[in-house]
């Protein structure tokens, strides 16, 4: 992986936002004005905005390449192809400096300028992770809010984990759990519910949740249906213990049912009802056949982990070179001439990053 890093390794950085970009050429740049705006209304310029390109198919890396020009607070990274968003946030994670991190998306559906509000709430409450509560969805489909209601209440009845209702990722949290939640391996990510997962003390801040700004959502129903999976098998085994329950149930029917034919039997010396036991086969294979996938799923997402891969590949992470000094250090902030780096991504750790030859 090439890396461009000119930053001075000196002083210390407040807030690191992590943003996931995909297909987001449309919005970025106001998203980079309002953001950026919010960071320094809060702590000047000791702040770095990472923009992670997740193989966008549009302008988007050049658009983030070149704000990453104009704004030496900005850091650029390239994913080597699509990894899903989860992992893109992962990604963009395994490279903050900051004392403090937000995540956040790109489309302004989240207001920037909750940042403040936010981070005050963090210091009165001494809390790890101040998350944003949804009070209201503007922009969203009567359907995608009464399915995201019932996911997340389902969601919070089937796991032992308490995972906060009508959340996403938009949150603000400290650098310990954002260096833990790195540390995590598994590759199936919900990421929402693995933060809730490490427990510390988590606030909620609400907020009325924005129209998207520009270009269309990112999550069609597909999508959904799929990270509504990931979340359920990662957080629960009660699919398993329904497929259990199921079958002991069939199996106390067709019981009764083999019972009264054995006595049909031997009181007339036939059994009627062909059509009732054809149905009965048809329901008692349609029923295995869904266990087998409710298994499946499970044993797919354990070999998929046993294969050890890369949670993500990094090209590129162009890096101009802004990091505060410290109160005593009165130098004036600088950028260095950029280093080619060398870098490859850990399932299982962070980033290393080699100098190249």
């Amino acid at each position: 992986m090439e890396i461009q890093d000119g930053t001075p390794r000196s002083g210390r950085m407040f807030l690191s936002i992590v943003v996931p970009c995909y297909n987001e050429e449309e919005g970025l740049r106001e998203f980079h004005h309002q953001m950026t705006a919010a960071a320094r209304a809060l702590c000047g310029q000791r702040f770095e905005l990472i923009l992670v390109d997740d193989g966008s198919t549009d302008n988007t890396w050049k658009l983030i390449n070149q704000l990453s020009a104009e704004d030496r607070n900005v850091v650029a990274v390239r994913l080597s192809r699509n990894h899903g968003h989860q992992l893109a946030l992962t990604a963009g994670l395994s490279t903050v400096r900051g004392d403090l991190v937000l995540v956040i998306d790109a489309d302004l559906q989240d207001p920037p300028e909750l940042l403040t509000p936010m981070y005050e709430m963090m210091a009165r409450e001494s809390a790890d992770v101040v998350y944003g509560l949804r009070r209201s969805r503007a922009g969203e489909t009567r359907f995608k809010r009464r399915s995201a209601e019932a996911f997340y209440r389902l969601l919070a009845r089937i796991t032992r984990v308490h995972i906060p209702v009508d959340t996403g990722d938009f949150r603000l949290m400290s650098r310990r759990i954002s260096d833990q939640l790195v540390q995590m391996p598994e590759h199936d990510r919900f990421i929402r519910g693995m933060v809730a997962w490490l427990g510390y003390k988590q606030v909620a801040y609400e907020y009325d949740r924005n129209p998207r700004y520009a270009g269309s959502t990112k999550y069609p129903l597909a999508k959904m249906i799929g990270f509504a999976a990931d979340a359920l098998v990662s957080f629960s085994m009660v699919p398993l213990r329904i497929a259990t329950y199921v079958g002991a149930l069939l199996t106390t029917v067709l019981s009764f049912v083999g019972i009264g034919a054995v006595i049909s039997w031997i009181f007339s010396g036939t059994v009627p009802g062909w059509t009732s036991l054809t149905l009965l086969v048809v329901m008692i294979s349609s029923v295995q056949l869904l266990v087998l996938g409710l298994i499946g799923e499970y044993v797919g997402r354990i070999y998929i982990q046993s294969k050890n891969r890369p949670l993500f590949l990094i090209s590129h992470i162009h890096r101009r070179g802004r990091l505060p000094h410290s109160a005593t250090d009165g130098r004036d902030d600088q950028e260095t001439a950029p280093l080619t780096l060398l870098a490859q991504s850990q399932s299982n750790r962070r980033s290393e990053i080699y100098e190249a030859s």
